[in-house]
C-alpha cells in the first residue's frame, strides 16, 4: 500500500485549518474516497483544554450555538492528511499528492510530505495513529 502523510502547519489560524478541513471532507464524499483519505488534527497547547470535560447535551435537545462555537486554540494548529491507496491505485495517489499543497486553503501554509522511504515516517505514522 502507498501511504503518504501531508502535513500543514496552520499556526495559529484555526478558521483557515477548518476551512481546509471542510475543503477535505468535501473531496472524500465527491469522489467517493473513504478512508483512503484520512485527516486528523494535532493542536499544540491545548492539553489544558483537552483535560476540561465537554458537556454534551441531552438526548433530544440541541445547542443552537454548538455547530457555531469552534474550539479556539492559544498554540499551533497542524492538520496532518493520510492517503493510503492500493499499490493499483499509484496514479491517484500522486494526484492527490500533487493537488492537495496546490489548492487555496493548504497552499499559504508551511505544508511537508512524508513518504514511506524518509526517516521520519514511523514516528509520523504513531504521531497520527495517536490522535484521535
Amino acid at each position: 500500500m502507498a501511504q503518504t502523510f501531508l502535513i500543514f502547519d496552520f499556526g495559529a489560524d484555526e478558521e483557515a485549518a477548518q476551512k481546509a478541513r471542510h475543503k477535505v471532507e468535501g473531496w472524500k464524499q465527491g469522489f467517493r474516497l473513504g478512508n483512503k483519505m484520512l485527516l486528523k488534527f494535532d493542536r499544540e497547547g491545548s492539553a489544558e483544554k483537552k483535560d476540561a470535560p465537554e458537556e454534551i447535551p441531552a438526548k433530544g435537545k440541541k445547542k443552537a450555538s454548538a455547530k457555531k462555537e469552534e474550539p479556539a486554540s492559544n498554540g499551533n494548529v497542524k492538520l496532518l492528511i493520510r492517503l493510503d491507496f492500493s499499490d493499483h491505485e499509484k496514479l491517484s495517489h500522486h494526484r492527490w499528492v500533487e493537488r492537495i499543497p496546490a489548492e487555496e486553503p493548504f497552499k499559504s501554509v508551511k505544508a511537508e510530505i512524508v513518504r514511506p522511504a524518509d526517516e521520519t515516517f514511523e514516528k509520523t505514522a504513531g504521531q497520527f495513529d495517536s490522535l484521535d
